[in-house]
C-alpha cells in the first residue's frame, strides 16, 4: 500500500515539473508584450496620475509598454473583478486602493471575488493621507468647533465623501465613533463631483485623499482643519492629526497597491516588484508624488500581503462596529 502511495506520489510530481518548466520559461521571457494596469477610476483622478507616473518609470525597467486602462465602477470592484478573472500571466495588473479590496468586500454582497484569495500581491506603491477640509464661508477653522457644531445639530451638517465604504467616508465614520457625534453622510461617485459641491456650497464638509484636495488648498479655496491619519503628513506639517486634537482611534490613511490574479508565476510577480521598485525610487518620480501629496512606499510582495490582510481585518471590523452598508 505504501509501495503504491509513494508511487502516486511520484507520479503526480513528474505531472507537475513540465508545468514547472514552462512557468520557468515563461518568466525568463517575461514580457514580451505590452502590460495592463486597470485602475478602476476615471482619468484625471489621484490614483489615474498615481499609475500612469509609475507605469511610464516602469516601461524603462521592463522593456515593454505598460498602458493604463480605466474601468470605473462600484467602487473599484469592477476593475478587481476584471483582473480577478485575467489569465495568471503577469500581464493584466490591478492599482488599487484600499476601499476596493479591503472595504467593499464586507459591504457588497454582490462581490464577484475574494480579495485575499484572488489576487498576488506585487508591491504596495503609495499610501495617501485624507485630510478633512470646509471651505472659508463656512466658518469653521478647527476639528472641535465641527465636533461642537454636529452635537448642537446632530445628523444635519453635510459632510460629503467618495463613496460608500470609501475611505473618506470610513474617516468621516472614525470621527463620529471618537466624539460621539453623528453627521449627514452625502456620498458621491469620485471625488470630482464631491469637490464641486464643497466648493459650490451644497455640502460642508469633506474628506478625501490630500491629490485630490492639494489645489485648492493651495488656491486658499479650502481650509484643512484636520488629517485621518497617524501622524501629520509632510506636504501639509501645519495640518494637526484628528487624534492630536482629541479624537483617537481615526486613521483612516488610504494606499495604492498594485494586485496580480492569483497563481501569477512568482518568477513573474519579482520581476513586476522589481520594476515598482525602480520606478519609486527614481527621483523625479518620486518627487512628483511627494508634491502631490503620495507617499512612496515600495516593498516586497510579502510585506504587502501581509499589510493587505491586516488593513482586511482592520476594516471588516469598523464596517460591522458602525453597520456600514452599501445603499447605493
Amino acid at each position: 500500500m505504501r509501495n503504491i502511495r509513494g508511487m502516486l506520489i511520484a507520479a503526480a510530481a513528474a505531472a507537475l515539473l513540465p508545468l514547472a518548466a514552462a512557468q520557468a520559461v515563461q518568466a525568463q521571457d517575461f514580457p514580451t508584450r505590452p502590460i495592463h494596469i486597470v485602475i478602476a477610476f476615471p482619468p484625471g483622478g489621484p490614483t489615474d496620475f498615481v499609475g500612469r507616473l509609475v507605469a511610464e518609470r516602469m516601461k524603462a525597467a521592463l522593456g515593454q509598454s505598460v498602458i493604463i486602462d480605466n474601468k470605473p465602477g462600484a467602487n473599484g470592484t469592477l476593475g478587481g473583478e476584471f483582473v480577478a478573472k485575467s489569465d495568471a500571466d503577469g500581464y493584466a495588473l490591478f492599482l488599487t486602493t484600499a476601499g476596493a479590496v479591503t472595504v467593499s468586500p464586507h459591504i457588497m454582497p454582490d462581490i464577484h471575488f475574494d480579495a485575499l484569495r484572488d489576487f498576488a500581491p506585487v508591491a504596495l506603491v503609495t499610501t495617501v493621507t485624507e485630510v478633512l477640509v470646509v471651505t472659508p464661508k463656512f466658518g469653521i477653522t478647527t476639528v472641535k468647533e465641527l465636533v461642537a457644531l454636529a452635537k448642537a445639530k446632530p445628523g444635519t451638517i453635510p459632510f460629503a465623501s467618495t463613496g460608500i465604504g470609501s475611505p473618506p467616508h470610513l474617516a468621516q465614520e472614525l470621527l463620529a465613533a471618537s466624539a460621539g457625534i453623528q453627521f449627514l453622510h452625502v456620498p458621491y461617485r469620485g471625488a470630482a463631483p464631491a469637490l464641486t459641491d464643497l466648493l459650490g456650497g451644497q455640502v460642508q464638509v469633506l474628506s478625501a485623499d490630500i491629490p485630490v484636495l492639494i489645489a485648492q488648498i493651495r488656491a486658499g479655496n479650502l481650509l484643512p482643519i484636520g488629517a485621518a491619519a497617524d501622524k501629520r503628513d509632510a506636504i501639509l506639517p501645519e495640518v494637526p492629526t484628528l487624534a492630536e486634537q482629541g479624537y483617537p482611534n481615526t486613521d483612516a490613511s488610504n494606499w495604492y497597491g498594485l494586485l496580480a490574479p492569483a497563481k501569477t508565476p512568482a518568477a513573474v510577480i519579482a520581476k513586476l516588484n522589481q520594476a515598482v521598485n525602480a520606478a519609486l525610487n527614481d527621483p523625479q518620480t518620486r518627487d512628483k508624488l511627494v508634491q502631490s501629496g503620495a507617499t512612496p512606499v515600495g516593498g516586497t510582495p510579502e510585506a504587502f500581503g501581509t499589510f493587505m490582510k491586516a488593513e482586511y481585518e482592520k476594516w471588516g471590523r469598523v464596517v460591522r462596529e458602525r453597520g456600514i452598508k452599501d445603499t447605493q
